[in-house]
């Protein structure tokens, strides 16, 4: 099978607002036959990449061996002549389905001349005829190409026998490769370190690995619905995927049985650390730590605090933290919009003791309505 993007792309309008955008059209061509498929698409993104391919194996109604792409960014992370690094979440999608990807080698259009023959086919017989028609949606789209598709496969072929429905039924459809049984599901890939928290960050979610992993690189699937942590290629955590951000997501499970004989921060240790800047600060690490549900949770924003004294020095660190505790406001966050702003440097405004009631003989308080039975106001 081979895949590319159309040059050409479609106007799409928003009927409410009138606002244009354009809808990219992805091509999929099967080698013997031309059979051939297309979909419009709002994004070139991974997402959209790999859900075209999903999309086109179900039209075909099977699997080929070999998915042939151009040296697209999406796709291909480095382009090589002989080796060329190929997206985590392309591979597995291709290896979801059975099949392997080789790119075309760069600059070598022969490479993939059926791609460039099928992107030129539905240019000049489905976007063409498209060409007056407005379309204010991504669906109306794609069913306008549906329409013209079916046409195009069972267009005869000017110099051959029959057209690409017959060819594709009696040359490719038999040696096809059953479809899975499930749609493959989207996953993206990342690297990231476990911090001494034991947990990796992920789109400002924290889920935790066993702590023997601490300072370790690790590879992360996330998916829809979960977020996966391998190590050196075997599974080591899987937890559901949150969309809140700030949230920890803790297997009890991962955590060390002492904490201070495995961890390189201890809270002891960033108490007495924030001690030698100021008796704020010290205050405001021990508020950060209160206010989490571990002790783990407050090391990052910790931690926060002494690369803030590392960059605006400890001095300036103190007078935020001091301004900080008088707003009542115990985060790394708080303490870093002090600095940012130079609030810091202001004087703290001391609230004002509460004023006493005036005592003077012409003003009469609620004994005096009591006695008389009246109303108090």
């Amino acid at each position: 099978m081979f895949v590319d993007y159309a040059g050409q792309t479609v106007p799409i309008v928003d009927p409410r607002t009138g606002e244009i955008s354009t809808a990219s059209i992805f091509v999929a061509v099967l080698g013997a036959s031309n059979y051939t498929y297309a979909e419009a698409t709002m994004n070139q993104d991974m997402f959209s990449w790999i859900s075209s391919h999903c999309r086109a194996f179900e039209f075909f109604d099977g699997v080929t061996q070999i998915i042939v792409p151009d040296n697209t960014k999406t796709g291909i992370t480095h382009p090589c002549r002989y080796e060329p690094d190929i997206n985590p979440t392309y591979q597995e999608m291709a290896a979801h389905y059975g099949a392997v990807v080789i790119p075309a080698r760069p600059r070598k259009p022969k490479d993939k001349s059926k791609a460039e023959k099928a992107v030129q086919t539905v240019e000049n017989w489905i976007l063409a005829p498209l060409r007056n028609r407005t379309f204010f949606s991504l669906g109306e789209l794609n069913q306008a190409i549906k329409e013209i598709l079916d046409s195009l496969n069972q267009r005869p072929f000017q110099k051959l026998d029959g057209n690409r429905k017959e060819l594709y039924e009696t040359l490719d459809k038999p040696a096809l490769k059953p479809l899975p049984a499930k749609r493959y599901e989207f996953a993206q890939w990342k690297k990231a370190k476990v911090n001494i928290d034991y947990h990796v960050e992920v789109e400002h979610n924290y889920y935790s690995v066993p702590y023997q992993l601490i300072h370790k690189s690790v590879d992360i699937r996330i998916t829809a619905s979960m977020v996966e942590v391998l190590f050196k290629g075997r599974r080591v955590s899987v937890h559901p995927r949150s969309y809140r951000k700030g949230e920890y997501m803790t297997n009890p499970q991962h955590r060390p049985p002492q904490h201070q004989k495995y961890l390189e921060w201890t809270p002891s240790r960033l108490v007495s650390w924030s001690e030698s800047i100021g008796p704020c600060t010290a205050q405001m690490v021990k508020k950060i730590l209160e206010t989490k549900l571990h002790p783990e949770q407050g090391y990052r924003p910790c931690l926060g605090l002494l690369r803030l004294g590392q960059r605006y020095s400890n001095t300036r660190l103190e007078a935020a933290c001091q301004r900080a505790l008088s707003l009542g406001a115990f985060s790394y966050k708080s303490v870093k919009s002090i600095l940012m702003k130079g609030l810091d440097q202001l004087p703290v405004e001391k609230t004002p003791p509460p004023s006493l009631a005036i005592q003077h003989r012409n003003i009469r308080g609620p004994e005096y309505y009591q006695a008389k039975g009246g109303p108090l106001c």
